[in-house]
């Protein structure tokens, strides 16, 4: 088996500064914090907990403000591959091994072919001269038994798409491999609730694409990997699911403890501290979260008065068919937070929409298994 690192070290996160730099308590140091290159600058909440365990290499430079890179992560005690500088040579690997179902009969004669204005990772062809165009995407985004991507919005990758199916006028073999680097996944899609315009044209062209999601299982050493299965992808559940609409969470902070005039509610109180709030949208789900996100604009909700003394942390789009606000509201309740009574549940069952706590939510496990449930856990049976 290829070895890709000639030493693997481990050390636990503290913080991520910014995309590309973690801060880590280093095992083989007795626990001494230093900073780490990320070469994935993929969002990954739903990976990055105080104290989970990284995998680096020592990757020392002159003049460079860091001498680690980050190669993985564990989750539920299974190695991640996070380090992306691989993910063309873990693809050619697995085409030259045969590991990939329905693509023995392709050979990858070059990396980084360009077409026109776009460059694909890898040229394939087989014994009959076919010319076949591959893009490679490493997915990290999972559930328990599901993987999505892309976790942040992707237009070069949603043109790359409309390139490929393009292409196919002009003799090209087109598709898309996507390394999903979770041994548990089972099932695959686009990613609708980040990156709806990348979802609805991965629904129109899939057809059209040679394209594989495989799971990947990776050891510690990080060696090469070993194919576990092919995803199973559900297009009219994608098609049914991936529209403007559905509920949300927006993460506000609020700096100081104050008084605050909320609409017809009168004044209430509120502690310092981060608050989520709970609302939904039957359409145009996008440009209500941008309403969300700007302090100026004329007051008509709850949250509008409240957003406006308050920093915003984060927008969670969960898209659905299904009306899944108050199960949301529910769902918070039985989190670590306190509630403010009556704020924007007036035409619900539900005591209060806005919830308050200490932390950040964003980088605290059980809110973002929470988010997960909500996301994807709850199309496992489905699928």
């Amino acid at each position: 088996m290829k070895q890709l690192y000639e030493k693997v070290l481990t050390g636990r996160f503290v913080e991520r500064p910014n995309r590309f730099v973690v801060h880590l308590a280093m095992d083989h140091l007795d626990g001494e914090v230093v900073p780490a290159h990320l070469p994935n600058p993929g969002r990954m909440w739903e990976l990055l907990y105080p104290g989970v365990k990284f995998y680096v290499v020592h990757h020392p430079k002159a003049g460079a403000k860091t001498q680690y890179r980050v190669i993985g992560i564990e989750r539920d005690g299974v190695p991640i591959m996070l380090d992306t500088n691989y993910s063309n040579d873990v693809a050619e690997y697995l085409i030259a091994t045969k590991q990939i179902p329905g693509w023995e009969e392709w050979s990858v004669v070059r990396r980084e072919y360009t077409v026109g204005n776009s460059r694909f990772d890898l040229f394939l062809t087989n014994d009959d001269g076919e010319a076949f165009l591959l893009e490679v995407k490493s997915c990290t985004l999972f559930s328990r038994e599901g993987a999505m991507f892309p976790d942040a919005i992707t237009e070069r990758g949603r043109k790359h798409l409309l390139h490929l199916q393009a292409l196919q006028s002009e003799g090209y073999h087109t598709g898309v491999l996507f390394l999903v680097q979770w041994e548990r996944a089972r099932w695959f899609l686009p990613d609708y609730h980040t990156d709806l315009e990348f979802a609805k044209t991965f629904a129109e062209v899939a057809g059209d694409l040679d394209w594989k999601a495989i799971a990947l299982r990776w050891t510690e050493e990080f060696t090469m990997p070993t194919v576990i299965r092919e995803c199973h992808y559900d297009a009219n559940l994608l098609r049914r699911e991936a529209e403007d609409r559905g509920d949300y969470l927006v993460v506000l902070q609020l700096p100081d403890a104050m008084d605050l005039e909320i609409g017809s509610k009168g004044v209430m109180h509120f502690e310092a501290g981060y608050y989520t709030y709970v609302g939904s949208a039957k359409a145009n789900l996008t440009k209500r979260l941008e309403r969300h996100k700007r302090k100026r604009k004329k007051l008509h909700w709850h949250l509008d008065y409240f957003r406006s003394h308050c920093e915003m942390i984060a927008t969670v789009p969960i898209r659905s068919s299904a009306d899944l606000e108050c199960e949301l509201a529910k769902a918070m309740k039985k989190l670590d937070t306190w509630e403010v009574p009556g704020f924007g549940s007036s035409d619900c069952d539900c005591n209060s929409h806005l919830f308050g706590t200490t932390y950040n939510p964003i980088h605290n496990e059980p809110f973002m298994l929470m988010v997960e449930n909500f996301r994807m856990n709850r199309l496992d049976e489905e699928i």
